[in-house]
């Protein structure tokens, strides 16, 4: 199998709040771009949210605060999860499966290490559709159970998610998906291959990782990704290190 280029590296343009029209570009071109001049904060990757993505916000998930001391790698993933709730009866949901855009400000900074990395997962699948056909036959041909790894969790619907890999949504938009939750389907009688295949893509994928750009985001600055387009992912780090995580759908989502 041949080796995956690091041109799939993404390096974000940092542009100031106040050019929301020119991050609102890039975030198109590039799929990731990062916002500076917003204070910490929930409220202000709200703020962030409307000024690059504006009326094509769909819905907005609750606010994540991920606080990690002396944290491991976190390996390259694209956001997603099915979470439902029961608040006073009512089942509310707290993640998608389907969530197209994250935005990740970073509170604090650690003391050393914590860069972020960003792939472009379209150029992944499009070289792999020629280096590694067989994997690209699994990717865009296998359903999975999305979150089958993870079914004792509380609040994860009880019925299998199931999708490919590389999929497009209504209005067209691939999305490639990146989640170590995947599993074959229960029963599969291809189960032996979609876990070799399952394999296969971790690997490819981790092989990315040491050649993919490095950036440090400091204190306020909002990472904003394409959640269909891009996986991230970020260094071990030692200390303490604080960011604000918001999901969302816009109008473009599944």
């Amino acid at each position: 199998m041949s080796t995956f280029p690091p041109s799939v590296g993404v390096v974000p343009a940092r542009i100031d709040a106040s050019e929301a029209d020119r991050a609102r570009e890039r975030l198109v071109q590039d799929g990731a771009v990062i916002l500076t001049g917003l204070e910490t904060g929930a409220d202000n990757l709200t703020v962030a949210a409307a000024l690059v993505l504006g009326g094509r916000i769909r819905r907005l998930f609750p606010h994540r605060r991920r606080h990690s001391t002396d944290g491991g790698t976190v390996h390259l993933h694209a956001d997603g999860f099915d979470v439902v709730v029961d608040v006073v009866g009512v089942p509310e949901r707290r993640r998608h499966p389907d969530e197209d855009h994250v935005l990740v400000q970073c509170v604090r900074p650690a003391d050393e290490g914590g860069e972020s990395f960003v792939a472009d997962a379209y150029r992944f699948t499009d070289h792999c559709a020629e280096a590694d056909p067989e994997l690209w036959a699994f990717l865009t041909g296998t359903d999975v159970d999305l979150y089958g790894a993870w079914a004792g969790l509380r609040g994860l619907p009880a019925t299998p998610r199931v999708a490919r890999h590389v999929e497009y949504t209504r209005t067209g938009r691939r999305i490639v998906r990146r989640t170590d939750g995947a599993v074959p389907l229960h029963r599969d009688p291809d189960e032996d291959h979609t876990r070799a295949m399952l394999e296969r893509f971790e690997h490819a994928v981790r092989r990315l990782e040491p050649a993919l750009p490095r950036v440090l985001l400091d204190e306020g600055d909002i990472l904003v990704l394409d959640n269909h387009r891009c996986w991230h992912g970020r260094d071990a780090h030692t200390g303490d290190r604080v960011v604000e995580i918001l999901t969302l759908l816009t109008c473009d989502a599944r």
